[in-house]
């Protein structure tokens, strides 16, 4: 069963991305801030991070970062999950290292869960 971790500040949010996940048979686990988050990383070493930008303690993109520089997880596969949608945030995003960059606004749970399995797959077949 593969592990997602879901670092998400919005409860609503990530209860519902976390039902979404858990019914197509993903084991999930969530982080409120970005200190709890990175900690996550570290302990847990998630199969995949969805991740959001804007969060408390820390930002998206230092966890980004810190993941991408540590040997033990930069393999791990990060989607951001943001409402950030300027041009220069998604190309920081990518330049940093995540695998995917998805505007919540333009994305269904179920068209989440889909990208979730297509990073997954990709992942596996490298």
């Amino acid at each position: 069963m593969k592990k997602i971790l879901i670092i998400e500040d919005d409860s609503f949010l990530s209860e519902m991305y976390s039902t979404k996940l858990t019914q197509d048979g993903f084991e999930v686990e969530v982080a409120v801030d970005g200190k709890q988050g990175m900690d996550k990383i570290k302990n847990i070493k998630p199969d995949l991070v969805l991740l959001d930008i804007v969060l408390p303690k820390m930002d998206g993109f230092e966890i980004l970062e810190n993941t991408k520089k540590d040997k033990e997880l930069q393999d791990i596969p990060i989607i951001l999950l943001t409402n950030l949608g300027q041009k220069n945030e998604i190309e920081k995003g990518l330049s940093l290292g995540a695998d995917e960059y998805i505007i919540k606004a333009h994305f269904t749970p179920t068209a989440v869960v889909a990208k979730v399995k297509e990073v997954l797959k990709s992942k596996n077949n490298e």
